[in-house]
C-alpha cells in the first residue's frame, strides 16, 4: 500500500451544496474527472464544471424517486477495489468498473427534518441509504480512497492535493476515514433515537448517542485528565449553543457549572419576571427574582457572598449595564444570558478574563429529553426531570394554612431545590434563597449547613437576625424523621414544602403542627445526584 495515492476520479453527491461549486471547479482545474448524481450534477453543470453522470457509469437509470442510483457494483467496486490486488484489478477491467479515488458525500438532512417537526413519512424519506453505504465503502478502503463528509474538509483536501502534486497521504486518508465513520455512526444514532421516540419505546434494546465536536478542552476536571466538549444537535438554548462574546476559553468545569446555572434560571421564564442564579461547583449559592435583573442579582448574591466569588451567573433576561456593573464588583468566571446590550458588553470588555455567553433564549424546562451517565461497564439513561408543581398540586397537611406570600416562596424554593444536589434543603424569603444546603449524607446536615450559612451572612451584613426567620423551606425528598424539619423550624422557617411519602409522615406532620408550621406535600420528589 503506497503512502501517496494520486486522485484521478471523484464522485460527488451532496445534499448540502455549500462550497460545492468552488470544490468542483478546484478539482476540475487539477484534472480530476468528476462523477455526480441528481442535484449535485445539475448545479455543477450550470456552473460550467464538466460532470459525468453516475447513470452513465452504471448504465442504469436513477429510479424510485432517487432511492436507487449509486447502489451498484460499478460504484461500490470502484470504491472498494484494492489497487495493489491483481484479482481486484482484473475484476474491475472485466466489468468496466472505474476507480474512484475521492468520494464527497453529505447525507440527506435527517436531523434537520426531525428538528422541524416533520411527520413520520417525511422523516422516513429523509433517511439516506446510498450515502452511508458509499461512505462506509470508501472509509474501509482508505488505503487508496479519500472520503469527505464535511464541508469543513474541502479546504484541507485541496491543500493536501497541492502539497503532494495531486496525491494524498495515507495519514490524511486515515483522518478522513475516522471522520466518516463517526458521521455515519452519528447519523444512525439520530435515526434510531427518533424511531424510539416515534414508537414510544422507552427502553430500546440498543441505545446510541452521538455528538459533534464543539471544543477540545485544555483538560478535564483536573489537569491530568484530557477532555472534549460535544454538541448533541438538539439546538436547545444553553451553553452548548451559546455565542461566546468575550473572555478566555471555557474549561470543563466552566461548561458543567454554566449548564447547571442556565438550566436553573430557565425554570423562571421571562413572564415570571427577572431572575438570576449564581452557581458554584454545580450547586446554587444564590437564586432570586427581583424587580430588575440588578435587584435579582443583588438578592442572589446576598444569600452567600463568599461562595459567589469565582462563580457562574445566569440570567433569564437580556444583560443590561446596571446589572453588568454589579456583577463586575467581584471576580466572576462566566455570565450567561439570553442577550446583552452594547453598554453591558462595554463594561465587561474591561474584564478580559470574564467569559460572556449569549443564547437565543431561555431553555424551556418542560421540553422532554434524555439524560445519561456512565457507570462501570455501561451507562444509565433516564427522562430529563421536567416535573413541575403548581398551586393546585399542593396538599396542605398541617393545621395552619400557608399564606399567599408563603405559597409563592414555597413554589420558588421547590423550583430551586430541583437543581440542588441531594440531600437538598433550600430556605427562601421574599423570592430569594437565604440558605442552601446541598449534597450531604443526611437531610439534617443539609438543614444545619444552610442555616449556618444564613447566620454567617447575617453577621457579615450587620443584620439583627438571619433571613431564615420567617422563611419557606423546601426539601427535595421527604423527611424520614422529624429532626430535619425541627432544625428548619429552629432556623426560623415558618412553612415547609416536601414530597411526603415517609412511613413517619404522621410524626413529621405532628412535629410541624407543634412548631406552628404550615406544611404542604407535592407528591413529587426531585433527587439530583
Amino acid at each position: 500500500m503506497p503512502d501517496l495515492h494520486k486522485v484521478a476520479r471523484a464522485l460527488i453527491s451532496v445534499s448540502d451544496k455549500t462550497g460545492l461549486i468552488e470544490l468542483g471547479e478546484a478539482l476540475a482545474a487539477r484534472g480530476i474527472e468528476i462523477l455526480s448524481t441528481g442535484g449535485s450534477a445539475k448545479a455543477l453543470r450550470e456552473a460550467g464544471v464538466a460532470v459525468r453522470d453516475v447513470a452513465e457509469v452504471t448504465e442504469f437509470p436513477e429510479m424510485m424517486d432517487g432511492r436507487v442510483k449509486t447502489l451498484h457494483p460499478r460504484i461500490h467496486g470502484g470504491l472498494l477495489a484494492l489497487r495493489d490486488n491483481a484479482e481486484h484489478r482484473g475484476a474491475m477491467k472485466g466489468h468496466g468498473i472505474p476507480e474512484i479515488d475521492l468520494l464527497v458525500v453529505n447525507l440527506y438532512p435527517f436531523e434537520e427534518t426531525v428538528a422541524k417537526g416533520a411527520d413520520y413519512e417525511t422523516c422516513i424519506e429523509n433517511i439516506d441509504i446510498g450515502g452511508p453505504a458509499m461512505i462506509r465503502a470508501a472509509a474501509k478502503n482508505h488505503g487508496f480512497v479519500n472520503v469527505v463528509v464535511d464541508v469543513a474538509d474541502y479546504a484541507p483536501l485541496l491543500a493536501e492535493l497541492d502539497a503532494n502534486d495531486g496525491a494524498t497521504s495515507y495519514a490524511f486518508r486515515q483522518q478522513l476515514a475516522l471522520t466518516a465513520y463517526a458521521r455515519t455512526a452519528a447519523y444512525d444514532s439520530a435515526v434510531s433515537a427518533w424511531m424510539a421516540g416515534a414508537l414510544d419505546e422507552a427502553a430500546p434494546r440498543r441505545r446510541a448517542f452521538a455528538g459533534e465536536l464543539a471544543q477540545t478542552l485544555r483538560y478535564g476536571e483536573n489537569p491530568h485528565q484530557s477532555a472534549s466538549f460535544y454538541r448533541d444537535g438538539s439546538g436547545r438554548p444553553g451553553v452548548a449553543n451559546a455565542v461566546q462574546q468575550q473572555g478566555k476559553e471555557l474549561s470543563y468545569n466552566n461548561i458543567n457549572d454554566t449548564d447547571a446555572a442556565f438550566e436553573l434560571v430557565s425554570e423562571f421564564l421571562p413572564g415570571d419576571g427577572p431572575a438570576v442564579a449564581i452557581i458554584k461547583h454545580a450547586n446554587p449559592s444564590g437564586v432570586a427574582r427581583g424587580a430588575t435583573l440588578k435587584d435579582a442579582y443583588q438578592k442572589a448574591f446576598d444569600c452567600d457572598r463568599t461562595s459567589a466569588f469565582g462563580g457562574i451567573v445566569a440570567l433569564n433576561g437580556k444583560l443590561d449595564a446596571e446589572t453588568a456593573e454589579a456583577i463586575t464588583e467581584i471576580f466572576t468566571e462566566v455570565v450567561i444570558a439570553p442577550g446583552a446590550d452594547d453598554a453591558a458588553k462595554e463594561i465587561f470588555a474591561k474584564k478580559k478574563n470574564l467569559r460572556l455567553l449569549t443564547t437565543s433564549g431561555v431553555a424551556n424546562p418542560g421540553v422532554p429529553g434524555l439524560t445519561y451517565r456512565q457507570v462501570a461497564g455501561g451507562f444509565l439513561v433516564q427522562d430529563k426531570d421536567t416535573g413541575m408543581i403548581g398551586l393546585d398540586d399542593l396538599k396542605v397537611v398541617t393545621k395552619r394554612q400557608p399564606t399567599e406570600a408563603e405559597l409563592r416562596d414555597l413554589l420558588f424554593a421547590w423550583k430551586v431545590a430541583k437543581h440542588v444536589k441531594s440531600n437538598a434543603i433550600v430556605y427562601v424569603k421574599d423570592g430569594a434563597t437565604v440558605g442552601v444546603g446541598a449534597g450531604q449524607m443526611s437531610r439534617l446536615d443539609s438543614a444545619l449547613i444552610a442555616a449556618k450559612k444564613a447566620e454567617r451572612m447575617a453577621e457579615a451584613m450587620g443584620l439583627p437576625e438571619p433571613l431564615t426567620k420567617g422563611s419557606a423551606v423546601a426539601s427535595d425528598a421527604f423527611f424520614p424523621f422529624a429532626d430535619g424539619l425541627l432544625e428548619a423550624a429552629a432556623a426560623g422557617a415558618s412553612t415547609v414544602i416536601q414530597p411526603g411519602g415517609s412511613m413517619r409522615d404522621d410524626e413529621v406532620i405532628a412535629a410541624a403542627d407543634e412548631a406552628g408550621l404550615a406544611m404542604v406535600f407535592t407528591g413529587m420528589r426531585h433527587f439530583r445526584h
